[in-house]
């Protein structure tokens, strides 16, 4: 695979969307190329994500399932890993504080997941049902920050040299 900044435009905004499904974000990082090393990138992605409106915002936390819901896309799935197996009442927890926590905040409950135990995410979920409409917002912006520079650092490393601790624990 040709390097990020080798690829065609549409490609790029392809592959960054696959990271963070908002349009404007892929876009904005897309044109930004060519970046002179991986970091420049990363940084870059995260001035853009720390931009986006609040409508742009909406539209990335919409590529993102549920906690604890069956992920339709290989990266949540990956991320999920830790939520596979996870004991039947910690997995009905969640999905009632995941229902408590959208009613209260009007977004999916979005956390850096990567591997982490259901019981350790609904430990999460828990704490921030107490936080406020904004302070919520914040954290939840700089878990999508978190979950866009995994997926970033995923997409930027060739797939032979990554490997991924959670995933070859179910292998």
């Amino acid at each position: 695979m040709p390097s990020f900044n080798e690829l065609t435009e549409s490609q790029a905004i392809h592959e960054l969307y696959e990271c963070c499904s908002s349009r404007i974000w892929a876009l904005r990082v897309a044109k930004a190329r060519p970046f002179s090393d991986d970091e420049a990138l990363l940084e870059y992605a995260d001035l853009i994500l720390a931009e986006l409106t609040e409508i742009d915002l909406d539209e990335a936390l919409a590529g993102h399932p549920r906690i604890g819901d069956r992920p339709d896309n290989p990266s949540s799935a990956r991320e999920q890993s830790g939520v596979a197996g996870a004991d039947a009442d910690v997995l009905t927890d969640l999905k009632k504080l995941n229902a408590e926590y959208e009613e209260k905040f009007g977004h999916v409950y979005l956390v850096f997941a990567n591997g982490r135990p259901a019981a350790e995410l609904l430990d999460i979920l828990k704490q921030r049902m107490h936080n406020d409409p904004e302070t919520e917002r914040r954290v939840m912006r700089m878990e999508l920050a978190k979950i866009n520079r995994s997926r970033l650092t995923r997409m930027l490393t060739p797939a032979s040299a990554y490997r991924d601790p959670a995933v070859e624990a179910q292998a």
